[in-house]
């Protein structure tokens, strides 16, 4: 038997006026992912725990059956992994988004926050200026590093992991006055956003981009604080090879933590423009090479809710149908072996908060070998009238692979 697990980030939507009342899933044609729903096992999951926030490194832990309680040390360090850093006990890992901010005359903490993603900055731009950054604000104990797009880390030898930040994500288009980090050491956090301005803002990276009509990523913005991680092997737990496929490295990171094979694809972007068909290949050569899971995440119905793009989102969801879901569960089925898929959100990202929320996701679980009473088409409001409704997520892979882990 072997198994494809998709993650549609942040699929779940709420209706919209603007779709007639309908959200996302309702209205985008997904063929393939409804044509399973037909005979699949459909509900409802909670895959964040109740007094945890909604973030994608707690929901997809518990997809891959950790327990986000006792595993989840903070995104940070999840994603420090996946960049090949080496994290000592004594480390803390941080976020560092690079970020627009508004750039009035005045006080830095009376800016503000236009888009977390600095309209979704590429990485070899963002290199430069994080370079930049490290340069001016890098020293002996804490070290700037280059992620995904705006995505990257602070790594800090000796850090207080117990500073509180705000999510950038969450404060769109609010002044970021009422946000800055809050903490016994929160002041050093606060100066070095406030001196990234003074580094980026002018860069010429940044001139070159406002030349283009793009958003400058002129600040740096901190969050997500943590050290360490340890995961029990997901081999040993299932007795499973697992392969992970994302473009972003939280989710990289919690593979490499479970020792599960990764895999970068060239051209995967995180967002609308992703490399749909390199994601599908590469999960069907993880198959020839032997896996007996394949975990594909992907990101762009999630940053598409963040940015409020209504059309890229039904639009992502349109893609990861005919362009991985199909190809990969057609390669399954020719290759004439059992097979099983479960396919879900890992959160909700409803287009009108523009940020996470705690609803419960719909999912589906369907197996070659056993047809279910499920439904006609898959959506939040069709998962929710099955009465199936499983509040920890951490259970999901023991049904799937209808074996109890360790």
């Amino acid at each position: 038997m072997r198994y494809l697990v998709l993650v549609y980030d942040g699929m779940a939507d709420r209706p919209l006026p603007a779709l007639n009342g309908k959200t996302p899933m309702e209205t985008a044609k997904k063929p393939f992912l409804d044509g399973f729903a037909k005979d699949a096992l459909v509900g409802t999951v909670s895959n964040v725990p109740e007094g945890m926030v909604p973030e994608s490194d707690t929901a997809n832990l518990a997809i891959l059956s950790y327990d986000p309680k006792i595993y989840s040390k903070g995104r940070s360090p999840l994603e420090a992994m996946s960049m090949g850093l080496t994290m000592k006990e004594n480390d803390v890992a941080y976020r560092a988004n690079v970020v627009t901010l508004s750039e009035e005359e005045g006080s830095y903490w009376n800016r503000t926050m236009l888009d977390h993603s600095a309209d979704e900055i590429t990485t070899a731009e963002a290199d430069a200026l994080i370079k930049a950054v490290d340069d001016m604000l890098g020293d002996q104990f804490k070290r700037f590093f280059t992620g995904v797009s705006y995505r990257h880390c602070l790594l800090w030898d000796g850090g207080d992991a117990s500073v509180s930040f705000m999510r950038p994500h969450d404060i769109l288009g609010q002044s970021i006055s009422a946000y800055a980090p809050t903490g016994e050491n929160a002041k050093a956090f606060a100066d070095m956003m406030e001196q990234s301005y003074a580094i980026l803002n002018h860069h010429p990276v940044n001139e070159a981009r406002r030349q283009r009509g793009l958003r400058p990523a002129n600040s740096l913005w901190f969050w997500s604080p943590g050290k360490k991680p340890a995961l029990p092997s997901f081999e040993e737990k299932w007795h499973l090879k697992g392969t992970v496929i994302s473009a972003v490295d939280l989710i990289k990171g919690i593979g490499i933590c479970a020792n599960m094979n990764t895999v970068d694809v060239e051209g995967a972007t995180g967002n609308v423009h992703t490399n749909y068909e390199g994601k599908a290949q590469a999960a069907i050569d993880a198959y020839k090479n032997g896996a007996d899971l394949v975990f594909v995440h992907v990101e762009a119905p999630d940053e598409c809710g963040h940015r409020a793009e209504i059309e890229n989102k039904v639009l992502s969801i349109e893609y990861i149908d005919s362009r991985i879901l199909k190809p990969v569960t057609d390669y399954l089925a020719q290759s004439g072996e059992a097979y099983a898929l479960m396919a879900l959100p890992d959160h909700p990202t409803p287009i009108e908060i523009r940020t996470h929320s705690m609803e419960p996701v719909p999912f589906l679980i369907w197996r070659s070998d056993k047809k279910e009473s499920g439904v006609s088409t898959f959506t939040e409001q069709t998962a929710i009238a099955q009465n199936n409704y499983i509040s920890d997520g951490t259970k999901l892979m023991g049904i799937l692979v209808q074996k109890a882990g360790i």
